[in-house]
């Protein structure tokens, strides 16, 4: 998910609680100002004497020619750059999002500014800085941040088996957000290939509907996270990230509140994507769905060989759920 950092200097009260209640990651604050606001709520403060320190940890660079753009690329790496655009020219973001790469942030005024910062060249900036005195707008940026996600291929995986297990322990991931039909998260046995496995959004005769709900899987599969790593379905723990994709692949954040660990009957679902075997343990139950190609929940219990279903597929290994560019066999 995109940053939001608002500028609130000089400092406006207003301003700090308005970025509070819009789930703002951050305020730029003038010094001394830093205490007074961590009295209205836990928010990250960007300041000479915040948590993330002006001049050490990151740095605003005013962008009005190539020379401007040379300095803001001599910013070491590991440096938050911010760029203030003097003339709101595109080409020197992309072009410094070509040679950075990285920790790039842009001043913008309005959602618009933010919107296109989000979105440029496919891939965005990390984030935005908003600088206005309009409580309004600082909502308004805040929604269409929360509603730009990441990008996820899904591509049509077709079901070889479906074998009934025994017992085994399971993970509902029970999050923060309410889920619609046709989303749900990544999963699956190895981390070269994922499911869609929808949530529990949708109603049944036996069973209330919990939107708020995935159940995952096996507590050794992995789920896909936000950041493109990966996570064991068994470390998953109450205000952890995860990932909700829908079954367009637009991808959001959403916060782990419980992780429910419980023996139940389990089921191997084995199918093929690309060339590529992928696999899942999920629980033995009709309330447990896959997500076909319209977009339709799929009973794992009603699945059968030859049916298609949506799955992620991933290059290359992973090193305590970080991408690594190496030979790995999982089975």
């Amino acid at each position: 998910m995109k940053k939001l950092w608002v500028n609130a200097t000089p400092y406006d009260k207003k301003i700090v609680t308005t970025a509070l209640e819009s789930g703002a990651e951050a305020i730029v604050l003038p010094e001394g100002k830093a205490e007074t606001v961590r009295q209205l709520g836990k928010i990250k403060i960007v300041a000479k004497d915040g948590d993330i320190i002006l001049g050490k940890d990151v740095e605003f660079v005013d962008i009005k020619g190539k020379a401007d753009e040379d300095r803001a690329a001599a910013v070491p790496a590991e440096k938050i750059v911010v760029l203030r655009m003097l003339d709101w020219t595109i080409i020197p973001i992309e072009n410094l999002l070509a040679r950075r790469g990285k920790n790039i942030m842009v001043q913008v005024a309005d959602g618009k500014q933010a919107k296109l910062m989000a979105q440029i060249l496919e891939k965005g900036v990390d984030g935005v800085v908003l600088n206005t005195t309009d409580v309004n707008e600082i909502k308004k940026t805040a929604e269409i941040l929360q509603g730009i996600g990441e990008k996820i291929e899904l591509v049509i995986a077709t079901i070889k088996t479906v074998k009934q297990l025994g017992m085994g322990d399971r993970a509902c991931l029970d999050t923060c957000t309410q889920m619609l039909p046709g989303e749900g998260m990544l999963v699956g046995n190895t981390a070269s290939g994922f499911f869609l496995v929808h949530s529990e959004s949708i109603e049944n005769p036996y069973v209330a509907a919990r939107p708020f709900r995935v159940n995952a899987g096996a507590v050794h599969a992995y789920t896909l996270a936000p950041d493109g790593g990966t996570k064991y379905l068994a470390d998953l723990k109450a205000g952890d990230e995860v990932l909700i994709v829908d079954f367009k692949g637009k991808g959001q954040v959403a916060y782990l509140g419980r992780n429910k660990i419980e023996k139940r009957p389990m089921m191997l679902i084995e199918a093929e994507a690309q060339g590529v075997s992928i696999s899942l343990v999920l629980q033995n139950a009709e309330t447990i769905r896959l997500v076909s190609p319209e977009g339709n929940p799929i009973s794992i219990t009603s699945l059968k060989p030859g049916d298609k279903v949506f799955a992620h597929i991933e290059k290359g290994g992973r090193h305590f759920g970080m991408k690594v560019d190496e030979t790995l066999i999982e089975r």
